[in-house]
């Protein structure tokens, strides 16, 4: 078993390598969204500031609106962002997340000409329930060999299409996500993606500010300065399977909550992911050092996440962005080509014993994500069970993800509730029913997997049965305001003329 461990780590190192050799530079750019902000809007602004990205990684549309923006931009690199993609789940493959969203994804990466398909290490459905922003893995070894396990199914579907297609294969990169107030598991977050990289032949995109979060949010800004944490952290980190980098902003969540510890004499805010907001400099700093690793081989690219930016800050920030690490980029990534050109053959693909999950495993993983689900809905002991203890941080942090940001993402993210159905909520607050009932409500049993995962089309569903089961005047209202949502949702999803249109 020790045998077949290290030869299929060497395999899926020299595969990894094969891949990475035949990607080519990608240089400076954005991470971006077709509508949020306008896309060619966005394109016009940087090029009249003479500020041409090497790249332009598109997240998730309609296959029809990313063929629509390939014609107009020829001449650029569009990578792909991928969503909806659940490869941290037991039953990914068999999934409607395993076969429809892959082959949607394959069909998105052609329409692009992608030269790898970029996704979170992370999930918005797991056992039956459903999430409007990604909720980390669990962070143990189980959970890292079934996530390996599936990016190689992922990657098995990404090359077998585009050899029908005849085209090149994209590689697959897997994001590590920002913790939110919270991670769990028993594995150190770095030494999850080892063990993943070495049954894996994926390549990894290291987010900035995701890694300022895991320092904030397992309580290392306690026991460490900054610098000192992500060296120790690089360390461990695969950092030889990075492929890109993103930077995006920080900021907290616009509810008034507590201030949020002290580092140095100041409070240390309760940063999260947050595209639209400005980066902070603590970022950019971070983000030379990260550079300056010396096992940091792979690189292709760089990015800023600016989707939901207003474009004069995103030409501004990529002003100053290409102004102090344009050089840099260039260095890293002509140090990679060198170095990779100089690295061991591929591996025979029979040298290497597969390493699934058993059956016994696969019952094991799948508690413990119903576990999961349990522990970040309600408030149960997180030491019920050992593989669900906290990374590090406080119950105080998980409390602040229970009680203010899962309700937030409920009852106002990806659509107000009250602006959604202003009729039946009003009926609904005649009858003394609180909105905020609506959270339990969501999570009081677990519901068959959507073939394709839609926050807006969820809320819509699951809040008409909340109302018709909690008051029985609102039934018809509500019945008729979701038949009016769902079709003027169809229509802004209808290609107008050759304008793209929004997913």
């Amino acid at each position: 078993m020790v045998a077949s461990k290290y030869a299929k780590c060497d395999l899926m190192k020299s595969e990894f390598t094969q891949r990475a050799n035949n990607l080519p530079a990608h240089g400076l750019g954005l991470s971006v969204d077709v509508y949020s902000p306008d896309l060619l809007e966005l394109v016009r602004a940087l090029r009249d500031a003479a500020l041409e990205p090497g790249y332009l990684e598109i997240f998730k549309a309609t296959t029809s609106a990313l063929q629509w923006m390939r014609q107009q931009l020829p001449d650029i690199q569009l990578p792909y962002h991928g969503e909806g993609l659940w490869s941290t789940q037991p039953e990914f493959p068999c999934s409607g997340s395993g076969r429809q969203g892959v082959a949607e994804a394959c069909a998105q990466l052609a329409a692009l000409r992608s030269a790898w398909l970029n996704h979170e290490c992370a999930t918005k459905q797991m056992a039956g329930y459903a999430f409007g922003t990604y909720l980390p893995p669990l962070y143990t070894e189980l959970s890292a060999r079934k996530t390996a396990e599936n990016l190689g199914y992922l990657q098995d579907q990404v090359d077998q299409d585009a050899r029908a297609r005849g085209i090149d294969p994209a590689l697959v990169l897997l994001e590590m996500p920002p913790l939110t107030y919270f991670g769990c598991g028993t594995l150190p977050i770095p030494e999850f993606y080892r063990t993943v990289t070495e049954q894996a032949s994926c390549g990894l995109v290291l987010d900035i500010g995701h890694l300022w979060t895991v320092y904030r949010y397992t309580g290392s800004w306690q026991r460490q300065r900054l610098g000192d944490f992500t060296a120790e952290f690089l360390d461990t980190f695969p950092m030889e399977r990075v492929i890109e980098i993103h930077v995006a902003g920080l900021a907290e969540l616009t509810i008034p909550h507590a201030s949020g510890g002290v580092e140095n004499g100041h409070a240390l805010p309760y940063w999260i992911d947050a595209h639209g907001a400005p980066i902070p400099g603590v970022l950019f700093d971070l983000l030379e050092q990260v550079l300056s690793h010396p096992c940091l081989t792979s690189l292709k690219g760089v990015a800023l996440e600016v989707d939901t930016k207003p474009i004069a800050m995103i030409v501004e920030e990529f002003t100053q962005f290409r102004k102090r690490f344009g050089m840099m980029v260039q260095a890293v990534v002509y140090r990679g080509a060198r170095a990779s050109s100089r690295l061991q053959r591929l591996l025979n693909a029979d040298s290497a014993e597969g390493l699934q999950l058993t059956s016994a495993e696969e019952a094991v993983l799948k508690q413990q994500y119903r576990n999961y689900v349990q522990l970040v809905t309600t408030h149960d002991d997180p030491s019920f069970i050992g593989d669900l203890s906290l990374l590090g941080g406080s119950l105080e942090d998980l409390n602040r993800y229970r009680d203010i940001y899962l309700p937030h993402e409920l009852l106002h993210w990806g659509g107000e509730l009250q602006d959604m159905f202003p009729e039946a909520c009003r009926v609904l607050a005649e009858a003394d029913v609180p909105l905020v009932r609506f959270v339990p409500f969501w999570f009081s049993r677990p519901r068959p997997e959507q073939d394709d995962y839609d926050f807006f089309l969820l809320k819509i569903d699951r809040f008409v049965e909340f109302a018709t089961e909690a008051c029985q005047a609102a039934a018809m209202i509500v019945l008729r305001e979701a038949d009016e949502l769902r079709a003027a949702y169809r229509a802004a999803n209808e290609p107008i003329g050759s304008a793209p249109v929004r997913a």
